[in-house]
């Protein structure tokens, strides 16, 4: 009942430029989400790891200062340096490690060094950050593999007399820090990923509209070429022949015409259907009565050898008239130009109740596995392009209703649309 075609080697070829336009344009959209956010992760972590590091590297100096405090408080200077107490300590032998020096202080003393060898340092260079602490004040900082801190003894009248050097070992912390290093890196990787997977997928959700609106235009034109292609060679052989024949005008006119009348209905109908599908088309909802449209479009419509009944109940449907005007004559069209036996005979039979139109003509039928695919473009057994049944399916879906067809049990094909029915 709707016939059948396929696109042209340039319609193909605009398709397939488009998707590769499109498959650019998302690779893009991709590429730039990506790098945006991996810039971002980038700044976030290189301030994670700067924080790791500063923390680790606070909690030495709190713990060096917790050595350098105790040891102040436990240690006593008459005459000599007194330890006794400071020896009893813990703090003695546990690390950090730590060390009590004059430093070149005016006051000579004996230094006293902690038991635990917590870590190798040079007694040299620790005397040498006693003397540093004796002239300069509190010192702290790294000192090759360790970090330091040197805090000025003090009698209780406030005199300097020495330093205290606490040292701890920077080792542990360096590599607790490298292993969050890779952590960090490894985490940003694998998020790198995930970006770039989430990127693509929203990537093709933002074109997906742009991409259905290309597809619907470069269908559009296909479709366009398609149908006015045999009407036109058909317009202008008739041209050609009423110019080579003037006395045959007057027959080839009324052909032209018709030709004429067939391309503007083939691109209005084109129209329609691209509007409805690009949901551009507003529907001027009003309640119709069904049996008088119905039988509105039977009369408008020229049926020449062909009998068409109509058997009708009131009915009254939410619709826009005008799109449903076009939706039933489509159906009856395609009645009249399917619906004929071989012997040339066409019988149509339009039934109107209950909110839906049933038109049943009396011709080959329709094949029951292509049915549903006969409400598509370029599908379909027959000469016609299709269009007309694919703009009824449109129409009903957008008024909330449904297009059936079925094969009648004594021949011939039924179609069905159904709108829903408009309350008291």
């Amino acid at each position: 009942m709707s016939g059948g075609g396929s696109t042209t080697p340039g319609g193909r070829a605009r398709l397939s430029g488009s998707a590769a336009r499109l498959r650019s344009l998302r690779l893009l959209l991709t590429v730039l989400f990506t790098a945006m956010n991996t810039a971002g992760l980038l700044v976030l972590a290189v301030l994670v790891l700067r924080e790791d590091r500063d923390q680790g590297i606070d909690e030495l100096d709190a713990e060096l200062h917790r050595v350098t405090a105790v040891v102040s408080r436990l240690i006593r200077y008459e005459d000599s340096l007194v330890t006794a107490d400071l020896v009893l300590d813990p703090v003695n032998r546990e690390c950090p490690r730590f060390a009590v020096l004059p430093g070149g202080a005016d006051r000579e003393f004996r230094g006293h060094l902690s038991e635990k060898s917590c870590v190798d340092a040079d007694l040299t260079v620790l005397s040498g950050l006693a003397a540093k602490a004796v002239a300069e004040g509190t010192v702290t900082g790294p000192v090759g593999d360790l970090r330091v801190r040197a805090e000025p003894l003090r009698t209780p009248e406030g005199e300097v007399i020495g330093a205290i050097v606490a040292v701890h070992d920077l080792g542990p912390t360096r590599a607790e820090h490298q292993a969050t290093v890779w952590r960090v890196v490894g985490g940003c990787l694998v998020l790198v990923v995930a970006l770039g997977l989430a990127g693509h997928v929203l990537a093709g959700r933002a074109i997906r509209p742009a991409a259905a609106a290309l597809e619907q235009q470069e269908v559009l034109l296909a479709e366009t070429a398609h149908d006015l292609r045999t009407p036109v060679a058909a317009l202008r052989m008739l041209a050609e022949t009423a110019m080579q024949h003037p006395d045959q005008q007057a027959e080839l006119l009324p052909r032209t015409v018709g030709l004429a009348a067939r391309m503007g209905g083939i691109i209005d109908g084109l129209l329609v259907r691209a509007r409805l599908a690009a949901g551009v088309e507003q529907l001027a909802i009003q309640p119709v009565w069904l049996d008088q449209l119905v039988a509105g479009v039977v009369e408008d419509t020229p049926a020449p050898d062909t009998r068409v009944t109509v058997t009708a109940a009131p009915t009254i449907v939410r619709a826009d008239p005008s799109l449903l005007h076009r939706a039933v004559g489509n159906l009856l069209a395609n009645a009249l130009r399917h619906g004929r036996r071989a012997d040339g005979e066409a019988i149509v039979h339009i039934t109107v109740a209950d909110g839906r139109v049933t038109v049943a003509d009396n011709g080959p039928g329709i094949d029951p596995e292509a049915a549903e695919r006969a409400f598509d473009r370029f599908t379909g057994s027959g000469a016609s392009s299709g269009l007309g049944l694919s703009i009824v399916r449109w129409v009903a879906l957008a008024h909330g209703g449904t297009l059936r067809v079925f094969n009648a049990d004594e021949g011939g094909a039924i179609f069905e649309l159904s709108l829903p029915v408009s309350g008291p």
